[in-house]
């Protein structure tokens, strides 16, 4: 476990000296103010009758903080993708990574522990995105929503398959086939869960099924689908359709699924890695 450790620190230098988490940093700071900042417009602005009756209000408060963490999200997914993409395939193109394999560490403790670095980083990130989110809605807008920590497991799930997912292809692609084949992967899942959304919406059991069918090749998107659901108050629940709303809910297989989804991932990029000539 030495190994390990020292690799998953070393990485975490790494990006620091690259200034990737500067980036992410300034990048999510703008938007936690810019979030804030329409927070108070939106809610100042709702007529004094309305912003009267709590419920409404928090339901308000619901919807845009759901909105808030849609964006969140994709953020989160984008800074994975990137960020990691290089870890592994860029070293191996630059020749850098064997200058870390011919040290007396095997190649799978070279593997994980540049995985778990990247993890503790983006676990991180995460945690202080919504962690400035509820703040925000709480001093602006008087109201915690419920289960975010439940939604919050899902979405830091959804970041370490995505992370397991772009190792796998950086063990065996070039850096910028990687970040393309991950983000396609992605985005394939997310149309999915779109024409799942539709399908349930027009009763559309085939609509369904290429829905479900796009989230077993990649269920990245499935993770989000049901943290969405779990941060959507009850009369968004029962009226609302949309990217913050979730009408055909993924089960808990579904999740089950993922996770067994991102092991594998991880699984075979260690084996790929510990057997490719570098």
């Amino acid at each position: 476990m030495t190994g390990i450790g020292v690799i998953a620190g070393l990485t975490c230098r790494e990006a620091a000296r690259r200034r990737v988490l500067a980036a992410a940093a300034v990048l999510g700071g703008a938007f936690l103010l810019l979030y804030g900042f329409g927070l108070h417009m939106v809610l100042a602005s709702l007529p004094a009758a309305v912003a009267r009756q709590v419920l409404v209000r928090r339901q308000a408060v619901v919807a845009l903080f759901s909105l808030g963490m849609y964006v969140v999200n994709w953020l989160v997914v984008a800074i994975t993708i990137l960020t990691s993409a290089d870890t592994i395939a860029g070293e191996i193109n630059s020749g850098v990574i064997q200058a870390v394999v011919t040290k007396p560490i095997r190649r799978w403790e070279v593997m994980l522990g540049k995985w778990l670095g990247f993890a503790a980083m983006l676990t991180g990130y995460l945690l202080l995105m919504a962690g400035g989110m509820l703040v925000e809605v709480r001093l602006i807008g008087g109201h915690t929503p419920s289960d975010v920590p439940q939604a919050l497991s899902l979405m830091w799930l959804e970041t370490l398959l995505l992370l397991a997912v772009t190792f796998r292809f950086g063990a065996s692609l070039s850096m910028l086939a990687t970040g393309v084949a991950v983000f396609g992967m992605h985005i394939l899942a997310f149309l999915g869960g779109w024409v799942e959304e539709f399908g349930s919406l027009a009763h559309s059991q085939t609509a369904v099924n290429l829905g479900v069918l796009a989230s077993l090749v990649m269920p990245s998107e499935s993770l989000w689908r049901r943290a969405a659901f779990d941060l959507q108050g009850p009369v968004v629940g029962a009226f609302g359709r949309g990217p913050f709303s979730v009408g055909s809910v993924p089960s808990g297989l579904m999740v089950g699924y993922a996770a067994l989804y991102g092991a594998a991932a991880l699984g075979l990029a260690i084996r790929r890695f510990s057997r490719r000539d570098l």
